[in-house]
Order: structure tokens, then C-alpha cells, then sequence
């Protein structure tokens, strides 16, 4: 027997609400064991249950919104997917900010984790994405369904796309590459200009190393180039789709009108924000009581947030009915918005990263897009050489 919508709903609002507000206020007793008991509660309740359930809202919903409202489905899949990190960046920025006047080295503590959670997760996103399109281009190489994780049947199948129902087209290769160019030039500019720009000594924190900051003036400049971006990509490059077999939640929403499915968005994206704040607050609790760095503390929140994004594309590549089109854009979007995330932390003033750190984060987002453009590049030759696909 099939859980109705509603009931789903109220129990994903409840847990995620029981966390926000139940557990949080443990993390701040001085029981070491409360603490680790508590901290271990929001986190794999989080990532398990809460942000997999909202992923998988948000995948069900943009086909639907995307036919309807004719944006990209790419556009709105990063809409709701990196609304975690951004919420996660946002908040320890909040929290640090509010420390200031108190104590400095948490608010610092915080404003890196801030940092490192918005750009940090943008690496495991491309990562991810770089090595789904990757197995992609094998199993069409070799036309042979592939794992999708060699030796670990759980991670599904990556199928050739001979065998797909639902192939992306060629202008959605060509907007997810335009994408993911425009992603590397907005990266590299906020690496540069917290270079150039954003140089604090870390001596007056007691850091042992020299701190770099995204300042408020090029915060409102990123911000304005990421929405710009996100406006010029905004229109879909996809047919309404054909697939008779389409997915029972997917007809679920198509026979909901559009204020129904935005209604679901949002209460994901209340889902998403509780359980984000909660998920900061016990991270930065993890990486007091374990002696963790903030930066790789935020690194691992970052890893949390990117997970619904993760989620997407793995499910979409594994999927002969995926849209695996949607996603790459998507993909791309997602790591757009999060910058924009960062931005916004930076016009708040609460955003820091160590010099170390900064070179590393930044190196590997600008490495591993590279890679994910020349597969999707590989991709594209496939269906120029095959010419099997795909209207042009």
C-alpha cells in the first residue's frame, strides 16, 4: 500500500522539524555522549531519509514545471538541488556573523565553513557528474551495459544509448558545455579576485596562515554575473516528452495543477532548510569535540549539500528513461546557483577561506570541469558519428 502524499509530507515536515528543534539545543550540553548521540542523529537522518526524500521530489516535479512553464529542466533541477548548500553556506554565514561581537575564532570557524560548504560542494557534483558521463561514453564504446561502479552492483547499470527510450539533444550537449564554460570563467573569477582582492592577515585571528575573503563589492558582481547566466540559459532546449511509460510520480503531478506541484517545491525547500541548519550546527559541533579543521569540516557539509544534485544525474544516468540532457545542464546550474550562494554569503561579510585551501578547492572545481566538458564533448561525437538520436 502506496503512503499518500500528504501523510509523506507531514512526516518528512515533522523529522525534519524535530531535528531543527529538538536536537539542535543538545548539541549545545556539555555531555560529550549527548553530543556525539545527537550530532550522529541529525546527520544520517539527514542524508538518508530528509535530503534523499526532497531530492527525489524535486526530481519528480521539474519535468512537469519545465513542460509547463517551458524553462529549462536543467534551470529548475539546480533550483531546488543546490538550494541546500546555498542554505548551509548561508547559515553558518548568519552564525558567524553573530558571533563576532563574542567570539571571533568560532565566527571565523564558521565564516571558513561557510566557504568551504558552497565552493567545497561543487567538486563532488562535477566529480560525479564527470564519472557518470564517463561510464556513459564506455558502455556506448563498447555497447555493452557497464556497472556504473565497477564491483558494486548497488550502484546500478549505465546501459548504451542505443538501448535508451529518452536521449538528450544536441542543443542541450551544446547549452550544458556553454554552461559549464560560463561555470569555469565565474570560478577562476572568484578565485582571482579573492587573490588580488581579498587578503586578510591571518595573525589577527591566530590563523597560522594568511586568509582570503570574497569581498562585499565583488560579491554583488558575482551575484549578478550568476543570474545573468542563469537568465541566458534559462529557456528549455527539449521536445515535451513522448515516453507513454512515464513515471507513476511524474503522473502523479501532471494531474495536479501547477500551484499543487510549486506547493511540494516549496515544502521540500522547508524540508531542505531545517534540516541544513541542523546539519551546520552539528558539524561544527563534530569538528569541535574531534578536532577537525573547519575547512574540512565545511568540505564534508558540502559534500551533504551537493548530495541531492549527486543524487539526479546518478539516478537519470542509470535510468534508459533518464534525462541525462536535463541533468548535465542541471549540473552545471546547480554549481552556477551555489556561487551565486557564495555571493550572497560574501555581501553579508561572512565568508573566509585559508590560503592553502583556497588554491586546492579552487584548482580541483577548475581541473574536474574540465574534465566533465571534454566527456560531454565525447558525447555529443557519439551522437554526430551514430546519428541515432536526436533532432539537432
Amino acid at each position: 500500500m502506496k503512503m499518500n502524499k500528504t501523510v509523506y509530507f507531514a512526516i518528512l515536515l515533522v523529522t525534519a522539524a524535530l531535528l531543527r528543534f529538538g536536537l539542535i539545543p543538545l548539541l549545545h550540553q556539555e555531555n560529550i555522549v549527548l553530543q556525539w548521540v545527537s550530532l550522529s542523529i541529525i546527520l544520517i537522518t539527514g542524508v538518508v531519509f530528509l535530503l534523499r526524500a526532497s531530492a527525489k521530489i524535486i526530481e519528480e516535479t521539474t519535468e512537469v514545471l519545465s513542460e509547463r512553464t517551458k524553462l529549462a529542466g536543467g534551470l529548475l533541477q539546480s533550483l531546488g538541488t543546490a538550494f541546500p548548500d546555498m542554505i548551509l553556506g548561508i547559515i553558518a554565514a548568519i552564525i558567524s556573523l553573530n558571533l563576532r561581537s563574542t567570539d571571533m575564532i568560532r565566527a571565523i570557524n564558521y565564516a571558513i565553513i561557510a566557504a568551504s560548504t558552497t565552493f567545497g560542494s561543487n567538486i563532488y557534483n562535477i566529480a560525479h557528474a564527470t564519472w557518470c558521463i564517463y561510464r556513459q561514453n564506455e558502455s556506448n564504446k563498447k555497447n555493452t551495459s557497464l556497472l556504473m561502479f565497477p564491483g558494486i552492483p548497488s550502484g546500478g547499470m549505465i546501459t548504451p544509448f542505443q538501448k535508451h527510450t529518452v536521449k538528450p539533444r544536441l542543443p542541450e550537449l551544446d547549452s550544458a558545455i556553454q554552461v559549464l564554460v560560463a561555470l569555469t570563467i565565474l570560478t577562476a573569477s572568484v578565485a582571482v579576485s579573492m587573490v588580488l582582492f581579498g587578503r586578510v592577515n591571518g595573525a589577527e585571528f591566530n590563523a597560522s596562515e594568511d586568509l582570503y575573503q570574497l569581498i562585499q563589492p565583488v560579491g554583488f558582481v558575482i551575484l549578478f554575473l550568476s543570474g545573468l547566466i542563469l537568465y541566458l540559459f534559462r529557456k528549455t532546449q527539449r521536445k515535451e516528452s513522448s515516453v507513454p511509460d512515464i513515471a507513476e510520480a511524474e503522473q502523479y503531478y501532471r494531474k495536479n495543477p501547477t500551484g499543487v506541484v510549486l506547493f511540494h517545491l516549496l515544502l521540500s525547500g522547508i524540508i531542505i532548510m531545517f534540516t541544513a541548519e541542523s546539519m551546520v550546527y552539528a558539524i561544527e559541533t563534530l569538528s569541535h569535540i574531534a578536532h577537525i579543521p573547519p575547512v574540512i569540516a565545511g568540505v564534508l557539509a558540502g559534500l551533504i549539500g551537493c548530495l541531492g544534485e549527486m543524487l539526479v544525474i546518478h539516478n537519470y544516468s542509470i535510468n534508459p528513461k533518464g534525462r541525462i540532457g536535463d541533468a548535465l545542464i542541471g549540473v552545471g546550474m546547480d554549481n552556477i546557483v551555489t556561487t551565486a550562494g557564495a555571493a550572497i554569503v560574501a555581501i553579508m561579510g561572512g565568508i573566509f577561506l585559508g590560503g592553502s585551501s583556497l588554491i586546492i578547492i579552487f584548482v580541483l572545481i577548475l581541473g574536474i570541469n574540465t574534465l566533465l566538458i571534454a566527456e560531454v564533448s565525447k558525447l555529443k561525437n557519439y551522437f554526430l558519428i551514430k546519428d541515432t538520436a536526436i533532432d539537432s
